[in-house]
Formats: structure tokens, C-alpha cells, sequence
């Protein structure tokens, strides 16, 4: 007769009273705002969304801590934010691109007006 002894990788049985593991809905939002931050980042609509985004995945991430990992969704968070941030970064570089465009613009217009030659 062959014994098979416990397995020591197994997970810890549950306590009953235990919650079940449920998917945060900010984390959800977060990854929302983040996907619309990034589509409309290069218009520089996209700041909004992505502040609020930002703003939002800080309480997830506390709320996810606080609930020692009954509340899932981390991974949407950390999505969320790369998205968010990478509208943040379409929105300065259309800034930039459009600072850039508008001094070009005004170098090239003639200062004032044009006299004939020999006119002082």
C-alpha cells in the first residue's frame, strides 16, 4: 500500500467566512479612462480623462491593497495608468509641435510694411 503524503505547494484551505475574490469596477474605469485618454491625447482632450484616470487609479490601488487581494483588477490599473500617461505625454508633444508651428509662422511674416527703394 503506497501512502501519497500532502502536497506542500497547495494553497491554504479557505476560511468560510473568507469573501470571494471579486473584480474592482475603478479598475475597470481606470483602464476606460486611460484608452480614452490615449485616443484623444493628440487633440489635447486627452489631459482631462488622464488626470482623472491618474486620480482614480490611486483609490483603486488603496482599495485593492486594503482588501488583501480579494478585490482583483490590478492589472487594469497598471494599464489604465500607462495609457493615461502616454495621452499626458500626445497631449505636450501636440503642444510643443504647435508652439513650434506658430513661432515658425511668425518669423516668416514680414515685420512691417514695405517701402519703395530709396525711401527713408
Amino acid at each position: 500500500m503506497v501512502t501519497v503524503p500532502a502536497a506542500a505547494d497547495a494553497p491554504p484551505a479557505r476560511h468560510p467566512l473568507d469573501p470571494d475574490p471579486a473584480p474592482s469596477t475603478k479598475a475597470r474605469a481606470v483602464f476606460a479612462l486611460g484608452v480614452a485618454a490615449f485616443l484623444t491625447g493628440a487633440f489635447v482632450g486627452g489631459v482631462i480623462p488622464a488626470t482623472i484616470a491618474l486620480l482614480l487609479a490611486r483609490q483603486a490601488a488603496r482599495d485593492a491593497y486594503a482588501s488583501h487581494g480579494y478585490l482583483t483588477g490590478s492589472a487594469w490599473i497598471r494599464r489604465g495608468r500607462r495609457l493615461a500617461w502616454a495621452g499626458i505625454v500626445l497631449a505636450l508633444a501636440t503642444l510643443v509641435v504647435a508652439t513650434i508651428a506658430g513661432l515658425l509662422h511668425l518669423a516668416s511674416a514680414p515685420s512691417g510694411p514695405d517701402f519703395a527703394p530709396g525711401t527713408d
